[in-house]
């Protein structure tokens, strides 16, 4: 016998859970939120680039920090490709904290410290431990925000989703900077090193897949000692952070026993480029929706629907790069991965990525 019940569960409290927890909750049904750390955002895991300038989360209290205005690409040969790319920097951890007051505003039940210990999606019930213990709440849908190594989509029956590894360091930028800085390199196989400016610092990065080399640290060390040389950055090391990035491509998001995945535990984040915030936001806001309206009139459409539009926005991006990806996977290791062609078809900032293969030649 379940000790609580609630109409919706939210599992995880970044900006999916914390959206569908808001939606939700506006329309009036009894919503629980729960994350397993002590606060939300905290600790953060990720580079804390917004690349949609137009979506208002960048506008929330304390969440903007600086403006982006464009992308500089290095490739191997240290040739740059200099892009317009607007987007935001921000305070990662803010944002997650503003989106989960939306939900506590609109009266969502939000509990930190809480861990998903067990979810029968069958009986409809979850155990959870808190800091009071252990117990059961029941709720008639449940929405998995959990991240790319979901509990909730484990419960659904999904299998681990592939992944890239990452690490960064945040630094003293020795002056201000409007430019995100890509670099593209067989140092960083499955991934790239990154240099985002935040205000005064800058966050310094890699990703890599673990399948084609497991140290991070030389290869970010390198990259920080270049970028040092070069005056950008000072080499103190005022944070570090680090974590998995889902790289497979989007997963079904609607499942038998009522469950819905949004943004990581979903697949939505960007297999190439790793962004993940506007995905995130927008399939949050869109299952709290589909939720309430499922639970209003129980017709499953409602449901349906909500995984139909998710698609329409983010598959075909999505199943783009999960192809570039395949197709860098057959260099890396190789000689030819220390060559510009490979990446310029393996980045957006190039018009070969955007190339079916059989024109790629041309492009290139």
């Amino acid at each position: 016998m379940a000790d609580a019940e609630f109409d919706i569960l939210v599992v995880g409290l970044g900006p999916g859970g914390g959206s569908a927890a808001a939606r939700a909750a506006s329309a009036g049904w009894r919503v629980l939120g729960v994350d397993r750390r002590k606060a939300v955002g905290e600790p953060v895991q990720c580079a804390e680039f917004l690349p949609n300038p137009m979506l208002r989360h960048g506008n929330l209290p304390g969440v903007l920090v600086q403006k982006i205005v464009g992308m500089k690409t290095f490739l191997p040969s240290g040739q740059r490709e200099d892009s317009e790319f607007p987007g935001l920097m921000i305070d990662r951890a803010n944002l997650d904290k503003a989106v989960a007051g939306e939900a506590e505003a609109a009266g969502a039940d939000l509990r930190l410290a809480t861990r998903l210990l067990a979810l029968d999606p069958v009986k409809g019930e979850a155990r959870l431990k808190g800091p009071k213990g252990e117990y059961t709440v029941a709720g008639r849908l449940v929405i998995g925000a959990d991240g790319p190594h979901s509990q909730v989509a484990q419960a659904a029956g999904l299998v681990p989703q592939k992944t890239v590894h990452t690490r960064q360091h945040t630094l003293p930028l020795r002056d201000r900077y409007a430019d995100t800085d890509i670099y593209l390199s067989d140092d960083f196989p499955g991934g790239y090193g990154w240099v985002f400016p935040k205000g005064e610092v800058a966050n310094v990065g890699i990703g890599m897949d673990r399948h084609f080399g497991e140290d991070l640290a030389k290869p970010l060390e390198g990259l920080v000692a270049e970028l040092t040389e070069r005056g950008l950055v000072a080499d103190r090391v005022i944070a570090r952070t680090g974590g998995s990035i889902p790289v497979g491509g989007l997963r079904p998001m609607v499942h038998d026993g009522l469950i819905l995945l949004v943004g990581d535990a979903a697949g939505l984040t960007h297999p190439i480029t790793g962004a993940g915030i506007p995905a995130a936001l927008v399939s949050g806001e869109r299952a709290g929706e589909a939720a309430a309206e499922y639970l209003a009139d129980g017709d499953f459409e409602a449901l349906a629907d909500f995984e139909e539009d998710v698609r329409d926005q983010f598959e075909t991006s999505v199943n783009r790069g999960v192809a570039r990806r395949e197709e860098l996977e057959r260099v890396w290791g190789t000689p030819e991965a220390r060559a510009d062609r490979p990446h310029r078809r393996g980045w957006i900032a190039f018009s070969a990525y955007f190339t079916e293969e059989n024109e790629a030649e041309t492009a290139l």
